[in-house]
């Protein structure tokens, strides 16, 4: 039983006891306790957001708001959106699940910074009544839905990208810069990658970066260099655009005239623009409106103990918990020939904010003016 079906089930249940002491009440009075009820039953629901770090630009320009309109076009404006960062501290996002409990929110979606040390918090919520919806990471513990994209598929789309850059040349050594190994979505986009990679390429070596980190990718990549070789890589499978602008200061530090192709995710304003002037060879579009939009109709209907049988297309399994209610999105495979027609079409950056005085020259190379 979700917060707000707790207090309503409080609310009928002292009605009920009323009347039952009242035994000779009139109809009028039976009306007025019913009224009650009802008010009950329309005060403004509470949706908890926990985003997971505020480093990717995703989180706080993209996910936040569209979640926060959404809920709002779902409920007419009578819905509060209770946000917190966790600022990629698991510890401080525990604490969040516990304040959001405090605060009696009637839904929760979480992405956590730590897939299995928020398990306990989920449970928390689970003991309160409080449904809790998984975004864009598969958390542990008592899940009730998940939405995200097809996170192995963007693994095959980064692998398939890379490999039609290497060309034609046999088992080419690689680097390979993985994500998190706190994030469950990091070993999808590697298994996904490594299904189209394997036999294919040759890894030279191959990296697990703590936190996601942009400056951990570098560091890495600089082991790499210093190990195999600056001409020695033909290119470099990155996991997102953060670390590939860490992996690419590297390579252009150790002097290289040409960089090697390297792949990315999300989209990111730099990632677009590093792939608009060549230094970065693709990165991997995923529609942000589309997920937040679904996220925000699972917790609003979950918080109205709705059944999610119209929104849910497929269901998933996390250790614990069997059978979630699931809504994986699509993804893209973003190169210099679909800027226009995949984040520019969509509204997640503008030709002004690609295309500054910087990369005017790039820009203009590139058909994008």
């Amino acid at each position: 039983m979700n917060t707000r079906m707790r207090r309503a089930a409080v609310a009928v249940a002292a009605t009920t006891m009323a009347v039952s002491l009242a035994a000779c009440g009139s109809a009028k009075e039976s009306g007025d306790k019913a009224s009650i009820d009802s008010g009950k039953k329309g005060d403004a629901l509470k949706i908890g957001l926990l985003l997971p770090e505020n480093v990717t630009a995703r989180y706080e320009k993209f996910d936040k708001p569209i979640i926060e309109k959404k809920v709002s076009e779902l409920t007419g404006g009578k819905a509060e959106v209770i946000y917190a960062n966790a600022k990629q501290d698991a510890t401080l996002q525990s604490q969040q699940v516990d304040t959001m409990i405090t605060n009696k929110v009637d839904a929760l979606i979480i992405d956590a910074v730590d897939s299995k040390a928020i398990e306990n918090s989920v449970k928390k919520a689970k003991d309160e009544g409080i449904p809790v919806v998984a975004f864009d990471r598969l958390a542990e513990g008592p899940i009730d839905a998940y939405t995200s994209f097809d996170n192995e598929e963007v693994g095959r789309v980064q692998g398939k990208a890379l490999l039609e850059a290497l060309g034609d040349a046999a088992k080419p050594t690689i680097v390979m810069m993985n994500g998190s190994i706190t994030d469950p979505n990091a070993a999808l986009f590697k298994k996904g990658a490594k299904s189209v990679l394997d036999g294919k390429v040759t890894y030279g070596k191959e990296y697990d970066t703590k936190e996601w980190k942009p400056e951990n990718a570098n560091s890495n990549m600089e082991g790499a260099i210093t190990a195999l070789g600056k001409d020695k890589i033909a290119g470099v499978y990155s996991a997102n655009d953060g670390m590939a602008g860490g992996i690419i200061q590297a390579l252009k530090s150790a002097g290289l005239s040409k960089l090697p192709p390297v792949t990315g995710q999300d989209a990111e304003l730099a990632g677009v623009q590093r792939i608009v002037t060549g230094e970065q060879f693709m990165s991997v579009y995923k529609s942000y409106p589309q997920e937040g939009i679904v996220a925000a109709e699972m917790a609003v209907a979950l918080a109205k103990g709705e059944k999610l049988d119209t929104i849910a297309t497929s269901k998933v399994d996390n250790a614990g918990t069997k059978g979630i209610a699931t809504v994986l999105v699509p993804v893209v495979s973003l190169t210099k020939d679909n800027i226009k027609e995949t984040v520019i079409k969509d509204g997640i950056w503008t030709l002004d904010e690609i295309c500054t005085a910087k990369y005017k020259a790039a820009c203009t190379s590139a058909g994008l003016q």
